[in-house]
């Protein structure tokens, strides 16, 4: 990895563990084939890629906790129209 999309990077994610779980997603995207979101120089490896994407501001990502610091993913909103029960048993 080159030091200077490093700290582009981390300049954009402060938090260094967000930081390498988002490359380390966006790597094996890459090598499962998704293309790259930026223009890049043949010869970059899959991680330098995915550290320019973050860079270029092409790459975000969302936090699952409230702004008090509590997990908003115990907030469940029911889809309108859905009834959720249990499941009746034959008769046999």
């Amino acid at each position: 990895m080159k030091s200077n999309l490093v700290k582009a990077a981390s300049e954009v994610i402060p938090n260094q563990q967000i930081l390498v779980n988002m490359v380390s997603r966006r790597v094996r995207q890459l090598c499962v084939g998704h293309r790259p979101l930026v223009e890049f120089i043949p010869g970059l490896g899959h991680a330098d890629i995915a550290l320019s994407e973050i860079a270029s501001g092409k790459l975000t990502f969302e936090s699952t906790l409230d702004q008090n610091g509590n997990d908003a993913t115990t907030q469940v909103v029911e889809f309108p129209g859905i009834v959720v029960g249990k499941a009746k048993k034959k008769a046999a």
